[in-house]
């Protein structure tokens, strides 16, 4: 096994130890994203956006898994055993993953053809949360949803360029991105699903990359993926800089907790737009990797639902 690197937190008396990167799959993919652990399945999933893929590796069997679909897909969550939610380009679409069969679907942002959904996860009390945002990453009219266990969608907040996280501290404080703007905000809702504070958390600087992806360890540490930086930094809940991962890819994109005992960290990659001098740089770039910690992650929520369907 590699050898742990270390990094003390003196504030929390927290001392942060990875082991180096390894590269478990080499997907090239396009624009890796959504990674999922799911302990019933013993299976890691993740997507690949441009390629319209949901991939899938089994940590018991080592068996890996490609479904092809017919749009874009930010994201991946689990409902029960292969019932699933994909964020796809214009929709939530509900699916037995063993059939490919669709149960429900929920159509997103259908006045604007030129949005797609983005990055989704669920919160501690088993609600969906995710994003939208202009597929040209140019224009400032993504959005922040969250889907109750209903099926009601609740639109939280807007005027974001490229939506990504969330992460979530409990069921009413959690962390959310604006990748363009460099921002993580830090947000809290009350239970009628409205924001009652929101603040910029951290901002990062022009040569560290964009916060990507996020997720956040049992001691509330949250670790973000630099896009376009080859890294991934933990922060403690001040906003102190804790730990550092550096990745032999260029554009770091998403990562969960997951593996038998939850303490390795699945991270997913990206070629997209990389010009060949940084390939050639960075010839891992869109693989899935992992690291093994000695921390863990929090409890992974599947998507609860009162619907009938399931």
């Amino acid at each position: 096994m590699a050898a742990l690197q270390f990094n003390q937190n003196r504030a929390l008396n927290l001392l942060v130890k990875t082991s180096k990167p390894a590269c478990v799959w080499k997907t090239k993919s396009t624009l890796g994203e959504g990674t999922l652990w799911v302990k019933q399945l013993n299976s890691l999933f993740f997507v690949d956006i441009k390629k319209k893929k949901i991939l899938i590796l089994n940590l018991k069997t080592k068996k890996k898994k490609i479904l092809k679909l017919n749009k874009e897909i930010g994201f991946i969550v689990q409902i029960k055993k292969n019932i699933f939610i994909l964020g796809l380009k214009s929709e939530l679409r509900i699916i037995n993953l063993k059939d490919l069969k669709t149960l429900h679907s929920i159509p997103i942002e259908s006045n604007k053809p030129n949005n797609r959904i983005n990055d989704g996860k669920t919160d501690p009390a088993g609600r969906l949360w995710f994003g939208t945002m202009d597929n040209l990453e140019k224009k400032q009219t993504g959005s922040l949803y969250c889907l109750d266990k209903n099926l009601i969608l609740h639109k939280i907040d807007s005027k974001y360029f490229i939506t990504n996280g969330p992460a979530f501290i409990n069921k009413n404080n959690f962390y959310h991105t604006d990748s363009r703007k460099k921002i993580i905000y830090k947000i809290k809702i009350n239970n009628k699903f409205k924001i009652v504070k929101k603040n910029v958390f951290l901002k990062f600087s022009k040569n560290t990359g964009s916060p990507d992806g996020m997720t956040t360890d049992n001691k509330n540490n949250l670790w973000v993926c630099h896009y376009n930086g080859a890294l991934i930094s933990v922060y403690d809940l001040k906003g102190k800089n804790v730990h550092q991962i550096h990745l032999p890819a260029k554009n770091i994109t998403n990562c969960t907790f997951g593996g038998p005992l939850n303490n390795e960290l699945f991270i997913s990659t990206a070629r997209k737009g990389m010009k060949k001098n940084e390939i050639k740089k960075y010839p891992l770039s869109g693989n899935l990797f992992k690291i093994k910690t000695n921390l863990k992650g929090k409890k992974p929520n599947s998507f609860k639902t009162s619907y009938a369907l399931f």
